[in-house]
């Protein structure tokens, strides 16, 4: 088998979003599931539409990133795609992906994405252009293991970005939106209390409002109307709540 390019998937208990990310990436070689012991058929489903079942204990999305490389390795890929399960890609972003691979001598591409958030596409906010750095060539591009959330790829040459978008379906309601952040927040109070971060009194209220200016005004999430603001207001409470959080964890280590 070619297997020049092969998309992969990080996943755990995907079951509504595996069979359709899987049909939105036929375009590649091959797609490899790097599961995190799923117990809800996510694994079934992705066997089933042929994808090959890599499967490790989750760490975190740097660690299983860079396994995930590593299980492309092994099976004999130069390219790995990465996309998550509640995103799709298009055919036309394949045919890029294909045409730079093979002509482009850049070792990492970003690729944008729109942001679907409760049935809207947004335009601002930092949701858009989103860009993320997806596509890798094997023994070019590693993961930071120290960051555990929002990753970070180190490169071993050029990179470049392509203009093809990925769709992510986001936030599908306000209550999946604080599950995934609650989620989130921990990750980022667990970094900031292993650089040693301390919040000073008026931290709790300038990193928020920091935030919410940054999403808002800078980052153009006015032009989202109602709901950008919306967005955008609970963007800077998150971020008072990991601060919160970090307070927490420095209590507890300290006693």
């Amino acid at each position: 088998m070619d297997l020049t390019l092969i998309a992969v998937i990080l996943a755990k208990n995907e079951v509504k979003h595996i069979a359709a990310c899987i049909d939105s990436v036929q375009w590649a070689d091959a797609v490899m599931l790097a599961d995190s012991f799923s117990d809800d058929g996510t694994t079934d489903i992705a066997r089933k539409k042929g994808a090959i079942v890599r499967q490790h204990k989750f760490v975190n999305f740097s660690v299983n990133r860079n396994l995930a490389l590593a299980d492309a390795a092994e099976l004999g890929a130069e390219w790995v795609f990465f996309i998550d399960a509640d995103e799709r890609a298009t055919p036309a972003l394949g045919a890029e992906i294909r045409r730079v691979i093979a002509e482009r001598p850049e070792v990492g591409w970003w690729v944008p994405r729109y942001n679907v958030m409760w049935g809207h596409v947004l335009k601002g906010g930092g949701w858009y252009p989103d860009a993320q750095l997806r596509l890798l060539k094997i023994g070019h591009a590693q993961y930071d293991p120290t960051r555990e959330v929002h990753e970070i790829v180190e490169l071993d040459g050029a990179e470049a970005t392509l203009k093809e978008h990925l769709t992510h379906y986001n936030y599908e309601s306000p209550a999946h939106f604080r599950f995934k952040q609650n989620r989130y927040l921990e990750f980022e109070a667990k970094i900031l209390h292993k650089q040693g971060i301390r919040a000073k009194p008026w931290t709790y209220l300038s990193m928020p409002a920091r935030e919410f200016w940054r999403r808002y005004v800078t980052l153009g999430g006015y032009k989202d109307g109602l709901l950008g603001l919306e967005l955008c207001g609970l963007m800077a409470w998150y971020v008072f709540k990991t601060y919160l959080r970090l307070r927490e964890l420095r209590m507890t280590n300290s006693e």
